[in-house]
């Protein structure tokens, strides 16, 4: 194909819609490595004989719903994206889940009371570790899975995009936990590697990811694009760095 055949595929990748926290639409065209936890499995040990858990940035539900049967009698969710908060709503309310519209940040309040939940799960959202704290109940848990500020380095120089949080590191926010007080059950760091069978599915999960090449679109970095091209054709396929670490911890009695 020509410029013009890809240009015209990467444009139709670029309007094809985004829903939840579901890139089922990319299956097989991107693969990841994973680490040597399964966060699912851990999130369903610490609900065991928890009678409350607050999901934070639940997206579409995705996650939360593979753990259905250890669901405690009161769960809360968060979530602040408009698309995903209707998702989350339809999903799981009538199961009885309440749906708190909140934007999630490193200093943001939580508008929750004092010990109200016994586990706190957060898998790739922000938080404020001092307000996770207040709001578990003591001998509670806090499970984490975060994203390395670094991932997709590699990705974003090919856009002259740069990390915009390279200090979330696993280092970093365990000290950001301790000092709020928890004790650090689990900390464990992975690295690897996420692939690409063309370009047309990295186009798809910019948009979908837009804070890893802010502002992007085919027609402000089509340079990028066909550089990646020109990669795929000579190398079969395209790596790019992969990165994330999970943390336990709990709040003392």
């Amino acid at each position: 194909m020509d410029c013009e055949d890809y240009l015209a595929l990467w444009q139709q990748e670029e309007q094809a819609p985004f829903v939840g926290w579901d890139f089922s639409y990319l299956e097989g065209r991107m693969t990841e490595e994973q680490p040597p936890w399964s966060y699912v499995t851990r999130a369903a040990e610490v609900l065991q004989g928890a009678a409350s858990v607050l999901d934070m940035g639940t997206g579409g539900g995705e996650r939360l719903l593979k753990l259905r049967e250890h669901w405690p009698a009161k769960v809360v969710v968060t979530e602040d994206y408009p698309p995903n908060v209707r998702l989350a709503t339809e999903r799981l309310s009538p199961l009885g889940v309440r749906v708190e519209v909140v934007e999630l940040t490193r200093n943001g309040v939580l508008p929750f009371a004092d010990a109200e939940f016994d586990v706190v799960l957060n898998r790739h959202s922000g938080f404020n570790a001092a307000e996770v704290a207040r709001i578990l109940t003591p001998g509670g848990t806090f499970l984490t899975q975060q994203i390395d500020g670094r991932w997709a380095h590699d990705l974003m120089a090919v856009f002259g995009a740069e990390p915009q949080w390279p200090d979330e590191t696993l280092t970093n926010c365990v000290a950001w936990i301790k000092d709020a007080g928890l004790t650090i059950v689990t900390a464990e760091d992975w690295t690897g590697r996420f692939t690409f069978t063309d370009v047309g599915a990295i186009v798809y999960y910019l948009k979908a990811v837009p804070w890893i090449v802010p502002g992007f679109s085919v027609a402000t970095h089509l340079d990028g694009l066909v550089t990646l091209q020109t990669e795929l054709e000579e190398q079969g396929k395209l790596h790019f760095a992969a990165k994330k670490f999970l943390i336990e911890a709990r709040k003392p009695v």
